[in-house]
């Protein structure tokens, strides 16, 4: 099985950025235990804080892959470019956030890419990804 997880802007702070809410964890950390703790599945990873370079990257991999996972920031609750991407690839697309947006700000409580997307795991810090990686594994079953 391979899964691509996509993470959007500012993500390659984690673990130096506002650590209250995020933790005090880099992705690429956690990462390599999400690769150990799921050896048999090949994880390829993106990361950018620009918004052309997601939907690329959801273009280029989405008809190849198995699933992806998807933390697409800020970029969530404005983007219909991102939504267009998701709906064009055949890999289903579930979408990520560390955080529980819904405990947040008001314009965080709207995403404009969930009705694309297979499901929504917010709330869990990075074990938003495993959930994630675990509902794809379960819908291959």
């Amino acid at each position: 099985m391979k899964i691509q997880i996509i993470n959007g802007p500012n993500i390659n702070l984690l673990g130096k950025r506002e650590p209250s809410i995020y933790g005090g964890v880099a992705f690429e950390d956690y990462l390599s235990g999400l690769c150990g703790r799921y050896a048999d599945v090949d994880i390829d990873y993106f990361q950018s804080n620009i918004e052309g370079e997601l939907i690329d990257r959801i273009q280029r991999t989405g008809f190849d892959v198995d699933g992806i996972i998807l933390n697409a920031g800020a970029y969530t609750h404005t983007s219909i470019a991102l939504q267009d991407a998701i709906r064009s690839v055949t890999a289903p697309v579930i979408e990520v956030h560390i955080s529980n947006v819904h405990a947040r700000e008001e314009f965080r409580h709207h995403s404009m890419i969930a009705a694309a997307c297979r499901g929504v795991i917010c709330g869990f810090g990075l074990d938003s990804y495993r959930l994630a990686l675990e509902a794809l594994l379960g819908a291959k079953d």
